[in-house]
């Protein structure tokens, strides 16, 4: 069992740019990312993006701006665009959460990862850069959780190399309905393994010439 005696917490995120090969991810900007942002967020197959997550799609611009300017001054969610390196856009955003730097536990949440990213590398390098950064600062363990009803949501986190821990039974009343949330996580000392298997799928060498996978990302047990 670890020796946690001269445990003495760990610091906040940061609000800067974290990059990557494929993607940037930046702290959100209402000035900067917001068109962009409405774009993705509005596409074809909002209703079904928006589903589980606590806000509704938006209908106009302005929604979208409201939003963006409430949440990017708040510490907790710390929300990040991720930012597509090829076309210069930001095609989704993602959050820190549930920050607690006295026990070394973060959440990665809020994501809308639009269709333009949505199961690509994209998506999959802007996880690995919030894991990547969370672990580097020292967390312990690093969360993902979503409504128990979202099959997608919960084989994306078990293709992350995330365990499921169990279910949350009427943990959460959202849009009127309850939730039951299910959990799972990555530890510490998982990360380096784990660390090893993306930066291996993510290399350039594993696409063709249409940015499709040549080989799966998937972690041995």
């Amino acid at each position: 069992m670890t020796d946690l005696r001269n445990w003495k917490g760990v610091s906040k995120p940061e609000r800067k740019a974290l990059d990557g090969a494929y993607c940037r991810l930046e702290p959100l900007d209402p000035e900067t990312h917001s068109a962009d942002l409405y774009s993705a967020a509005s596409a074809p197959g909002a209703a079904e993006r928006f589903r589980y997550l606590f806000e509704p799609p938006p209908t106009a611009p302005d929604d979208l701006m409201q939003w963006a300017q409430t949440v990017s001054v708040l510490g907790d969610p710390m929300v990040f665009a991720v930012i597509d390196k090829a076309t210069g856009r930001a095609e989704g955003r993602q959050s820190f959460m549930r920050i607690d730097t006295a026990n070394g536990v973060i959440e990665v949440g809020g994501i809308m990862w639009g269709p333009a990213i949505a199961r690509t590398r994209i998506a999959t390098e802007a996880l690995f850069l919030f894991a990547d950064y969370a672990f580097g600062l020292g967390y312990r363990r690093f969360e993902w959780k979503c409504d128990n009803r979202n099959a997608p949501s919960k084989r994306a986190a078990v293709r992350f190399g995330f365990r499921f821990e169990g279910v949350f039974r009427q943990h959460l009343v959202v849009k009127g309905r309850n939730r039951d949330t299910a959990w799972f996580s990555i530890l510490d000392h998982e990360w380096a393994a784990l660390r090893a298997g993306y930066q291996r799928w993510l290399r350039a060498d594993n696409f063709d010439a249409a940015g499709g996978q040549l080989s799966r990302l998937s972690f041995e047990r």
